[in-house]
């Protein structure tokens, strides 16, 4: 028997990267039970005629087969609902996030930086990590307003390749001046990857400044517009970018039954529209109940969800939970977030819900 080699046999620790090593998993709490507004996800089912069809698709769906690798109808149906310029490609991805990290490999150069604001969505930070890119921000002002000059000597001093920038932001909820995005997007060295997340539930949109600066892509995802479950993300901008990131998506990465149902969805834009208005008047009417509770500051928002600062929050985010419902507690994501938690605006019956706990959990 041959003896031992040194350092056999490997371990996380001997093989892994260090920042891998440092890194704590993303946590999706467990909602088993309760009022789930944690996650911004649409509360309404599908109308039960299109629910009908799209079983009807998967039904008669080749899953036995690999899907079309350009999911071209599912393209083509995106095109034609959300009024995508002529002269802007698509790339689809497994949710935003696998975009995120195919623009991180793009740009992925020793040295290389990401930027973003912070405040912001945890995967730009995480996906920065993964690639092993330096990540860089600029602290949003106390009112979750963007700080353009302080924006504007970052960029001019980190020089990032890739900025990202939400807008309606997540977790603050409140979206940025059209002014001074564009001001952002003439400073940027490198490309500027607009989120648009909570397009639905805004009143502005940016696919028009990625028509027309070719440093600047647009992307969004379905999951807040009802199709959380199908994964299904896209990137809008000039095609000599979207050529080259696309090189680095896996093959058929969007699977036979998404392709099929988010096609017919999308053809039935209107339904789903139509929900999110409903949800933009029930965030109006959630945020003026929350207005009235004493303790409580609500941020105003132009997305599916209000961010709330409270003196208690892990105290309230317990007391939630105990009444059955689910939020999330951000107070210790970042400095500006002290004390504030971030509650997803559901139906009527579960913001009742949600008012009846916090007005209990506030007693308390």
């Amino acid at each position: 028997m041959s003896a031992a080699r040194p350092g056999w046999p490997a371990t996380p620790q001997s093989l892994l990267r260090e920042d891998v090593l440092a890194l704590a998993p993303y946590h999706v709490a467990d909602a088993t039970g309760l009022v789930k507004l944690d996650a911004m996800e649409n509360p309404y089912p599908l109308p039960g005629d299109l629910a009908a069809e799209i079983g009807a698709l998967a039904a008669g769906a080749a899953i036995n087969r690999y899907p079309a690798p350009d999911a071209r109808a599912l393209k083509a149906a995106i095109r034609a609902a959300l009024a995508v310029p002529a002269n802007c490609d698509i790339l689809l991805g497994n949710g935003s996030d696998e975009i995120i990290q195919l623009l991180a490999l793009a740009v992925a150069r020793p040295g290389a930086a990401i930027a973003s604001i912070d405040p912001t969505f945890v995967m730009f930070r995480m996906i920065a990590t993964f690639t092993g890119l330096r990540y860089v921000s600029c602290p949003l002002r106390a009112d979750f307003t963007l700080d353009v000059e302080a924006v504007e000597a970052m960029l001019e001093r980190e020089r990032p390749a890739l900025m990202f920038l939400a807008t309606p932001n997540n977790p603050t909820g409140n979206a940025f001046a059209r002014a001074d995005v564009e001001r952002i997007a003439r400073a940027a060295p490198g490309l500027l990857v607009i989120d648009e997340a909570y397009y639905a539930f805004g009143d502005a949109s940016f696919l028009d400044l990625a028509a027309a600066l070719p440093n600047v892509l647009v992307m969004r995802t379905f999951s807040k517009l009802g199709m959380a479950g199908l994964r299904l993300g896209f990137l809008v901008g000039a095609a000599q970018w979207l050529g080259q990131i696309d090189k680095l998506r896996l093959p058929y990465n969007i699977n036979v039954l998404t392709q099929l149902a988010a096609t017919r969805l999308l053809e039935r834009y209107a339904d789903l529209a139509a929900q999110a208005s409903t949800l933009r008047g029930e965030r109006e009417r959630l945020a003026a109940a929350l207005r009235a509770l004493p303790e409580v500051e609500v941020f105003d928002s132009e997305a599916n969800f209000l961010l709330l600062r409270v003196a208690r929050p892990a105290e309230l985010f317990d007391g939630l939970r105990q009444r059955g419902v689910l939020i999330k507690n951000v107070s210790g994501a970042h400095r500006l977030l002290a004390g504030c938690l971030r509650a997803t605006v559901g139906t009527p019956g579960e913001n009742v819900r949600l008012l009846a706990a916090l007005q209990a959990a506030l007693a308390a």
